[in-house]
């Protein structure tokens, strides 16, 4: 309970900041096949394995409200504020996280460099997303006619499906619809029981929950099937996302001006590093720990 609470309190700290997706948490800590089948199964016909998914996701879930609940609180007020030491910050982790995926992945990568116009790919659709909104502002949510609410279920059905691709932001996503800063707004303005926004949520909620059922099939059989084309795509992404991250203060309804050399934190860039190492020594400890465990437990059994 107390791990996979960890999980998505992490996840939740990535998704709530454009440039970093929940998905490549969840392929850095070792999880990812797991919570992609864990929320397929959500949909299946087996009872059991819904079950299951069902107490997994909810375990994830508890993390995950809490952490963005707490990023939420910050965000409205730092994210502008300190845009550039975030930026900084997440750069690090993405450029750290690029080698530990190719490492993780690396029999799906290996011998199969014919693929890598799959990460070409990656890279234009993550660059191409972030050049759709370039000048920022956000989108006029103060009066939800049927046009915008059908807007904003449609950027809910994008972001959680870039939310669930390691390497894709789904805040980034958010941001290109101008919707990044109104969804955090409003998410704070609730949590201080303030609920004349709420109608932008659950429209949100309505076109990721769509999102989640339209997507997470075609990206399990995307990884059972083409799972070399699919992980080249994703470190794709994962390197479009730097740029992505570096033209983000662009897209704030207050547009800055792109992070430049002079803009740029050492310091912050070399914190997201950090923490990629940290979370791959703590993920080492823990795998050793359940091997060992297990093979306890098979001698146990043998006795």
């Amino acid at each position: 309970m107390i791990i996979n609470a960890i999980r998505g309190f992490c996840m939740a700290l990535a998704d709530s900041v454009p440039g970093v997706s929940g998905g490549t948490i969840a392929f850095l800590l070792g999880f990812y096949d797991e919570f992609i089948n864990s929320l397929n199964n959500l949909f299946g016909k087996d009872n059991e394995k819904r079950k299951t998914a069902l107490f997994f996701i909810i375990k994830l879930g508890v993390g995950w409200v809490i952490g963005m609940g707490l990023a939420v609180s910050v965000l409205a007020n730092v994210f502008e504020s300190g845009i550039y030491k975030v930026s900084s910050l997440f750069m690090g982790f993405i450029t750290l996280a690029i080698p530990v995926m190719i490492i993780e992945e690396k029999e799906s990568i290996k011998g199969k460099y014919k693929n890598i116009i799959w990460a070409v790919i990656g890279i234009a659709i993550v660059v191409g997303i972030a050049l759709v909104n370039p000048s920022g502002g956000g989108a006029d949510v103060s009066n939800i006619t049927v046009p915008t609410a059908l807007f904003i279920f449609a950027a809910g059905m994008c972001a959680i499906s870039a939310m669930v691709l390691p390497g894709i932001s789904g805040s980034t996503i958010l941001l290109t619809f101008g919707l990044y800063m109104p969804v955090i707004s409003s998410i704070k303005e609730i949590l201080h029981f303030d609920f004349s926004n709420l109608p932008l949520i659950i429209i949100l909620g309505l076109g990721i929950i769509v999102g989640v059922f339209v997507t997470l099939r075609f990206i399990k059989k995307a990884l059972m099937n083409f799972r070399s084309q699919t992980i080249y795509c994703v470190i794709g992404m994962m390197i479009g996302s730097l740029y992505a991250i570096v033209v983000g203060p662009t897209t704030l309804k207050e547009p800055k001006a792109a992070m430049t050399f002079d803009t740029f934190s050492i310091v912050f860039f070399l914190i997201g590093a950090a923490i990629v190492f940290g979370i791959q020594v703590a993920k080492s400890i823990f795998d050793k720990k359940q091997l060992a465990k297990a093979e306890k437990e098979i001698v146990k059994n043998e006795e």
